[in-house]
């Protein structure tokens, strides 16, 4: 086995990830300041719900709750969707201190462009905007991309990886049965299984990406504790009996729909008492924040179908699944684990 799989590091990285997560922030908060004049609407319109946002500027109702969470955390917004003083004195157009030309030099960039295009009809705009590109999910089935894509991923999994494996020590009890849904290059299989000596696992990936997984299970040198099954974890069945299945960075690329979807067929895979870990970037229940989550969440509602959830939106769609929900536990950089329980039956 890989011995870099449990040698732990002593330093949190969060700021080198969020340097990148947030990127793409600045557009959005362009788009709404310029193109669609939000907190001069907002201070005729305090108290807004999203759904009234939607209505009046013809936007979906994804794209829609993510920029309203982003201008909440940044302090713009309350919790109830008033403008701040922050906001009154800066954002709204009439106000002498308005600072909307400030940021008229990205008024037309690429990354705003596609912002405009999501907004308004919630299909995820091209992948870095690129005019010739495809969305995330369209390009991971090119190989050269989806190795990439992959990689990209894995840089940061190894750290995450370790990080949840030690955090789910106390609560795994002994339960042996691994199930990674989506799990990429399984990296957080490898982590786990390699932290825990007892427990072995299945990562459930599509092509082409299950090929690169098999190569990263070999490199670890955990073959003969980790199996790699193809299949689209949409349409294709999941390998059932497990008593853990992991959803690692994996929901927040859906919208509701879809992540009902996969959080119901978490139920059917695992047997009573299996365990659910659900291991995101996590936004706070009221939609306030963290920062860095809502920063990172406006990138993915740029370019995939999802956006970051808090730990209150999964309780809601676990419980009627017959899940017993506990509580978010923070890991590092910005990231964290919910767990759940499913009922035993009777």
């Amino acid at each position: 086995m890989n011995p870099t799989l449990t040698t732990l590091p002593v330093s949190d990285p969060a700021l080198i990830l969020r340097m990148r997560d947030r990127q793409y922030a600045a557009d959005l908060i362009c788009a709404a300041l310029l193109h669609f004049d939000l907190f001069t609407w907002f201070r005729d319109h305090p108290g807004a719900s999203v759904k009234e946002v939607c209505e009046a500027f013809g936007w979906v109702e994804r794209p829609a709750d993510v920029l309203l969470t982003l201008c909440r955390a940044n302090g713009f917004l309350t919790a109830d969707n008033r403008l701040t003083v922050t906001a009154r004195e800066h954002l709204v157009a009439d106000s002498p201190w308005y600072l909307g030309p400030y940021y008229e030099p990205i008024r037309d960039s690429a990354i705003l462009q596609g912002y405009l295009r999501v907004l308004r009809t919630g299909r995820p705009a091209n992948w870095q905007a690129k005019d010739e590109g495809r969305d995330w999910h369209a390009s991971m089935l090119s190989e050269d991309f989806a190795k990439g894509f992959t990689e990209l991923m894995n840089c940061r999994g190894l750290i995450l990886g370790q990080m949840l494996a030690r955090g789910l020590t106390p609560l795994l009890g002994g339960r042996k049965t691994l199930l990674d849904v989506g799990g990429g290059s399984g990296i957080y299989a490898a982590t786990l299984v390699a932290a825990h000596p007892g427990l072995s696992g299945t990562v459930l990936e599509q092509p082409p990406v299950d090929r690169i997984t098999r190569a990263e299970i070999e490199r670890h040198g955990l073959r003969d504790r980790i199996e790699v099954q193809s299949g689209d974890m949409f349409r294709d069945p999941w390998p059932g009996g497990r008593d853990i299945l992991l959803l690692s960075n994996l929901l927040h690329d859906w919208d509701v729909p879809e992540v009902r979807m996969l959080l119901e067929k978490s139920a059917e895979a695992l047997v009573p008492g299996g365990l659910l870990v659900i291991h995101e970037a996590f936004l706070r229940d009221d939609k306030t924040g963290p920062l860095p989550v809502a920063e990172y969440s406006a990138l993915l509602m740029n370019i995939t179908q999802g956006k970051c959830y808090s730990a209150a939106e999964y309780r809601e769609l676990l419980e009627p699944l017959g899940f017993e929900v506990g509580t978010y536990r923070d890991t590092i950089a910005d990231r964290g684990f919910l767990t759940a329980v499913k009922r035993e039956r009777g």
